[in-house]
């Protein structure tokens, strides 16, 4: 094995996926930054809030309405740091782990979201191998995602001769292909992530814009109502206005709702959608 400094490491794939993935989100804080600057607003990826011990927080953590806590990436906040947008820029080389990722990002804004009602909207960032199902599943979650796909990382990194393609077990060419990169200028390493991030700037930049907007005038665009019963099981109902959703709940016998024979069975096949 080559003697080189770089051997050091354990997992030189990862290494150099990490490596990818840091220089992506440091293009990512800086044009965020800039941009929702204009709308008098902040780009943050630390908390506001100070450590037990006095020292300025490494991490944004935002919490649901149980106390559990969540490491955020981003989020833009207005001036009073109400948060406004979630952000979260995740690179993966497998897809193996998107999945348990995917889930996480679900799950967490999900959970976020129901805390701090003054988000409007949630954002993913995603770079590398991500599945048609976490993909579909974030987006049901109402996640609006921006994908940099994996073969274009592949293409990019080969304009420096470096061969992303690896398998799992190709510890030499991993190894390679990480101390190619380390032999980069720092502003080669800072223009892979400038590159990557060029795929989505311009859809991602009209998006946050629109976000921002606040010459839109609020309306309702639906009403949810979730009925909790006694013995734990819960029904969803979504009406277009208010005045259905109150003719609903006028009605008596709500709780008839439940012993209704329409529950779905293991049997029943999973919903479809366009």
């Amino acid at each position: 094995m080559s003697e080189s400094p770089f051997y050091n490491i354990t997992n030189p794939g990862s290494a150099l996926g990490e490596a990818i993935g840091s220089a992506m989100e440091s293009t990512l804080q800086e044009l965020l930054v800039q941009t929702v600057d204009d709308y008098g607003c902040y780009y943050l990826t630390s908390s506001v809030n100070k450590t037990k011990a006095g020292r300025k927080a490494k991490k944004l953590l935002l919490f649901d309405n149980f106390g559990n806590s969540y490491d955020i990436d981003g989020v833009i906040a207005d001036e009073a740091m109400r948060p406004l947008i979630l952000i979260e820029s995740k690179y993966i080389r497998y897809k193996k782990h998107n999945r348990d990722k995917g889930s996480w990002v679900c799950h967490a804004h999900t959970a976020i979201r129901r805390r701090y009602h003054s988000i409007r909207s949630s954002i993913a960032i995603l770079a590398g191998s991500w599945s048609k199902s976490s993909v579909a599943m974030m987006e049901s979650h109402d996640i609006t995602l921006f994908i940099i796909p994996f073969e274009f990382i592949c293409n990019l990194l080969d304009r420096y001769g470096i061969d992303f393609r690896l398998g799992e077990k190709e510890q030499e060419k991993a190894f390679a292909a990480w101390e190619k990169y380390n032999l980069l200028s720092a502003d080669d390493k800072a223009q892979i992530g400038r590159e990557m991030i060029q795929v989505i700037q311009e859809r991602l930049m009209t998006r946050v814009g629109q976000i921002l907007d606040e010459s839109i005038d609020r309306t309702i665009e639906k009403v949810v109502i979730e009925l909790v019963s006694n013995l734990g099981e819960v029904k969803l109902f979504e009406f277009a206005s208010v005045e259905e959703a109150i003719e609903f709940l006028e009605q008596e016998g709500l709780e008839d709702y439940f012993v209704a024979d329409d529950s779905l069975t293991l049997f029943d096949p999973p919903p479809q959608y366009d």
